[in-house]
């Protein structure tokens, strides 16, 4: 089994509606701790708790996080995975790093980075474990992400992210987010509405583009799924992040890519032939790094490039200092021009905190989970094949941009949660997504398309996103033996006729 066999669809294979497919309601519903969760990524309130300070999302994290953790590793999620041991071994290794640096900090900053990252990502395994609840949380992801764009247009405007700076006004509460001070682009403010940084509400939204335009494929009406995931698109674009931007770009290629060549089974390799090409063509007759060169286009301006090019220098010159424990929590070396001291690169950030070792361990696990779910082969199982490629289109872009942008807090949890909610791809059983469809249409189905047809196209877009459902399942009788007669099939005959001068009792006569 290959790359380029698993993730593409034969000419036969069925699309989802032609196959069938549905949304089970019971399968599909979110349990509580994820429905909070999401909750809690929308509402960054929190309190101080002596020198800690708790978000709303680090006390359900803090209450889930050991239960979970320990039935994990009990196997009870599908097994243990290579990528829960190797990011168990990350979370391990940085608190020992920052042990050894910062022995002041480490409780404080060890729980809260484990938390997040361990947290988020044990919640998704545990209570995301079918297609089903998948797409009801892919269904989740573009209703929130539609829900921010007014919000989003005001801040863009007005330059006030209106619900942060509401609920700096509630007693007693402090939001775990404050308005951000980034310089405006193009005239315009970078818009953040409820996360740390603009840069944090445009991955969010790049997240939820694939999810919409390729997943939902078959189960929403094109054009709602074209609407939605532009809305999406569009959100992303009012951060007005080079990153964000780049994570969509990465992903309509990749959607294009696989629509130009749909008929060659072997896109994905060559693909991955090509990048290596140009990547040693770059190295060779270029007098920058390939990487330098990717920045160059990969940001607004050549500024920018230019100072992430130098932050990658000094970065690498603070890993090789300090390669096994890392630099902890304290300032890194630079030149003495380079004021800031932000890293605008996450795996950077993980080498020069925490050592060449957490760096292993992350990307070991992060990169063996895509490989893996790659290689799956659900050729028989639509609705599992476009929500595992909506799912790897999501990650190659977010991995890419994860080079230029850093996320930390809400986000840094957030991507490791979308993360481990798609695991259950490296145990799902094809055909666990295709039902069989009869002639009886669901009423419910019905009344729903009726109510979408009389209903304003604004009015659409504000209601819930509900999945049309397929007809619901009912057992197909076995057809009958051929050379079966009526006779046969009816019941037996209350008297029994024998002809004349047999054994058995004459005619008329009862049988017993």
């Amino acid at each position: 089994m290959t790359v380029a066999h698993s993730l593409t669809a034969p000419s036969t294979m069925p699309t989802p509606g032609a196959a069938g497919l549905s949304h089970d309601a019971e399968a599909g519903r979110l349990a509580i701790p994820v429905l909070l969760y999401l909750a809690s990524v929308m509402l960054p309130i929190g309190f101080a708790v002596g020198p800690l300070f708790l978000s709303d999302l680090r006390v359900l994290l803090l209450i889930m996080v050991v239960p979970l953790t320990f039935r994990m590793l009990a196997g009870a999620y599908g097994g243990i995975l290579a990528t829960d041991i190797l990011f168990l071994l990350y979370v391990t290794w940085a608190t020992l790093a920052l042990a050894v640096n910062n022995p002041d900090r480490v409780i404080q900053n060890a729980g809260s980075t484990g938390l997040e990252f361990i947290g988020g990502y044990v919640l998704a395994r545990a209570y995301i474990r079918n297609v089903h609840q998948f797409a009801t949380l892919s269904r989740y992801m573009v209703y929130m992400v539609t829900c921010t764009l007014p919000f989003a247009l005001v801040e863009m405007v007005t330059g006030h992210p209106i619900i942060i700076e509401l609920l700096q006004k509630v007693p007693f509460l402090v939001p775990s987010a404050v308005p951000a001070l980034s310089d405006p682009r193009f005239g315009l403010t970078r818009v953040q509405v409820v996360f740390a940084h603009p840069i944090h509400y445009g991955l969010f939204c790049t997240i939820a583009f694939s999810l919409c335009f390729v997943g939902m494929k078959g189960l929403m009406g094109d054009s709602r799924r074209i609407g939605l995931a532009l809305i999406s698109a569009f959100c992303a674009t009012l951060s007005l992040s080079s990153g964000a931007l780049l994570a969509v770009l990465l992903q309509i290629m990749l959607i294009g890519w696989a629509w130009v060549f749909r008929s060659v089974r072997t896109r994905w390799l060559v693909l991955l032939g090509l990048l290596a090409f140009t990547y040693l063509a770059i190295d060779l007759l270029s007098n920058r790094t390939p990487y330098k060169v990717f920045l160059t286009y990969a940001t607004f301006s050549s500024g920018t490039a230019y100072w992430r090019s130098l932050i990658l220098d000094w970065g690498l010159f603070n890993v090789g200092q300090h390669p096994i424990f890392g630099i902890g929590l304290n300032d890194w070396v630079r030149a003495p021009f380079m004021y800031s001291p932000s890293i605008d690169n996450f795996w950077l950030i993980v080498a020069m905190r925490y050592g060449v070792p957490a760096f292993a361990f992350i990307v070991s696990g992060y990169v063996w989970a895509l490989w893996r779910i790659g290689l799956r082969d659900f050729d028989t199982d639509p609705m599992i094949w476009q929500y595992r490629r909506a799912w790897m289109f999501s990650f190659v872009g977010l991995s890419f941009t994860l080079v230029t942008v850093d996320v930390w807090s809400t986000m840094y949890s957030f991507v490791f949660f979308i993360f481990g909610s798609g695991m259950w791809f490296l145990t799902a059983t094809p055909g666990e997504g295709a039902v069989v469809a009869t002639e009886t249409p669901d009423p419910r189905a019905l009344r729903l398309r009726r109510a979408f047809s009389v209903t304003p196209v604004w009015a659409r877009l504000a209601a819930p996103l509900a999945f049309r459902r397929a007809p619901e399942t009912r057992p197909v009788p076995a057809p009958a033996q051929p050379n079966a007669t009526a006779a046969m099939r009816r019941p037996a005959p209350r008297y029994t006729r024998f002809p004349p001068g047999g054994d058995g009792p004459g005619p008329g006569e009862r049988s017993r």
